[in-house]
């Protein structure tokens, strides 16, 4: 990537705490003087927020997995132009709430056996890949219970059950073996200090 910034993304299962991971670690970096820009996918510009109520709000079979993959493509697509881009020329460290390995695996892996639809449009649309990809690894029933218990209004993928869940958490631990260099597999199973604290030292490598 030729943009001087750094690109952290936190990728997971629906309730495995990524998002709270990476809030804290923007707060973290913050605090050390940092200039950090937190967002998130689906969104994270104004296009690709609406975009994201298409696809998280709804019955659970409102889209085939094929349309769901263009859609999410797109949702990247403007998130990247016009914030992503703009922020790591500028310098700064991006914390991305999920990103295309999202689509990797719910898409192109759990949803259906689609990854080479997935990475041949990644690779034509997006081209980018983070510096660093968090993956927050918990046992599916627990994170299925904290999300649904959330009761967002955005549990499309939620309702798609436990069965589903499970094909996701064993996509994401595949796709760590997969980027070994790129990916780290922590485990979630644990007090959110611990796992803060292990984030941190992986990241203070990644930015040092």
């Amino acid at each position: 990537m030729p943009a001087p910034g750094r690109f952290i993304t936190f990728e997971g299962i629906d309730g495995s705490g990524k998002s709270t991971q990476a809030h804290a670690l923007s707060e973290a970096l913050r605090a050390e003087g940092r200039d950090v820009l937190l967002t998130r996918e689906p969104g994270g510009s104004e296009g690709a927020e609406e975009i994201r109520r298409l696809l998280v709000q709804g019955d659970a079979a409102r889209w085939s997995a094929e349309t769901e993959i263009l859609l999410f493509t797109a949702a990247r697509r403007d998130h990247l132009e016009k914030t992503i881009e703009p922020a790591l020329i500028a310098g700064r460290t991006v914390i991305s709430d999920r990103f295309a390995d999202s689509t990797r695996i719910y898409q192109g892996a759990a949803r259906a056996d689609l990854r080479g639809v997935v990475d041949q449009l990644h690779d034509t649309m997006i081209g980018t890949e983070p510096h660093l990809t968090l993956i927050i690894d918990v046992e599916p029933a627990v994170a299925l219970a904290r999300g649904l218990a959330r009761n967002s209004g955005e549990d499309r993928f939620e309702d798609l059950g436990l069965a589903f869940q499970t094909r996701l958490a064993t996509g994401f631990r595949a796709l760590a073996r997969e980027y070994p260099d790129r990916c780290h597999l922590i485990d979630g199973n644990r007090s959110v200090h611990a796992i803060q604290a292990e984030i941190r030292t992986l990241v203070r490598g990644a930015l040092a």
